[in-house]
């Protein structure tokens, strides 16, 4: 007998037990496999419900970092995540950055601590994730982009960008504009509510508006000024608009919540809009797409916020290993005073 198994044995009959050495290293084999039973999710993180797909039949778990709850469209666009989840069978870990950059990194930071299976977030500005993204990386965690992209020059640090080409419907809003003014002597002078400073609807739906109206000089912006994509500020700038004293035939709206706290302002200063003032919007949703019905807003480029199913189908093909496509677009379309009628009984946001 060893010096240990004498140990062992007296330390055993001193508290009254007689255990043969052989007994004991079963008792502890039998203990160390129950152990080995515990906790040994592959996402690290608690589940609500089993993949449907994707992983195998194994719990999946998002950690999903929003930009906040600054309009009707992010709104429904939380609501279609947060639905499309629980459908889905993805334990969702959700977080509102209330519009600001550095409650999202502190989000995504969390989210890899937490170990979950996938990330997603819509990024509140293009620049400055380069360092948190290289983290998630490191950490074997794929990240979704959706609604907005980033202008990372490297593409591996994401899977894939799901959301609207904000381009596009910038020039669907300006291409409205010339035609509706085709006719019309110059000038034609704009004001512009610009989202939020730095963020990738603002930065590309200027763009495309501002190159379809640059095929004929008589179209000038001649007041822009960021609105932050909320009803309130779109209402307390355009109030200013109005007070400089500068002519407004039309207004570029980057957001509906803009346009209509726009509105508030312009009935306040004893205006119509749509008349007086024409206005020019993106999104669709009720509100606007109301506002539109009744002649108060010209034209809505749709930028749909229902991205919920297509996300939940990415994160789990991602968490499988499977390939996807760099960028995926949402199909959409725009409303006149007549297709806006049309589609408000069906509207789903």
């Amino acid at each position: 007998m060893s010096t240990f198994d004498t140990v062992w044995e007296t330390s055993l009959e001193e508290e009254g037990f007689v255990l043969s050495k052989k007994r004991v290293v079963a008792m502890l084999a039998v203990g160390l496999l129950a152990l080995a039973g515990c906790g040994s999710d592959d996402g690290g993180g608690s589940s609500s419900g089993a993949s449907s797909g994707g992983g195998g039949g194994d719990n999946i778990t998002l950690g999903f970092a929003q930009v906040g709850a600054e309009s009707g469209w992010r709104t429904a666009n939380t609501k279609s995540i947060q639905d499309s989840a629980k459908e889905a069978g993805i334990d969702l870990k959700f977080s509102d950055a209330q519009q600001k950059q550095e409650n999202q990194i502190k989000a995504i930071r969390s989210y890899i601590q937490q170990k979950v299976d996938v990330i997603a977030f819509s990024p509140v500005v293009e620049s400055g994730w380069d360092a948190v993204l290289n983290e998630a990386k490191r950490a074997n965690i794929p990240v979704i982009l959706t609604d907005r992209a980033v202008d990372s020059q490297d593409k591996s640090l994401y899977k894939t960008f799901l959301g609207s080409d904000f381009v596009k419907e910038g020039h669907e809003a300006g291409a409205w504009v010339v035609n509706e003014y085709k006719d019309a002597p110059g000038p034609v002078n704009i004001a512009e509510l610009q989202g939020t400073t730095g963020s990738a609807p603002a930065i590309d739906r200027k763009e495309g508006f501002t190159a379809e109206i640059s095929k004929d000089p008589k179209f000038k912006i001649t007041q822009s000024q960021t609105g932050e994509f909320t009803r309130a500020k779109g209402k307390e700038v355009m109030e200013a608009f109005l007070k400089s004293g500068k002519k407004i035939d039309l207004l570029f709206a980057h957001n509906d919540d803009m346009a209509l706290g726009a509105i508030e302002a312009i009935e306040g200063a004893g205006l119509k809009p749509g008349k007086d003032i024409k206005i020019v919007s993106i999104d669709a949703v009720h509100d606007g797409m109301q506002a539109l019905a009744d002649g108060k807003i010209n034209f809505i480029a749709e930028c749909s916020p229902l991205l919920g199913p297509q996300l939940m189908d990415l994160v789990k093909k991602v968490k499988a290993g499977e390939s996807v496509p760099a960028r995926i677009e949402t199909e959409e379309t725009t409303f006149d005073q007549a297709a806006a009628t049309a589609a408000l009984p069906d509207r789903k946001y």
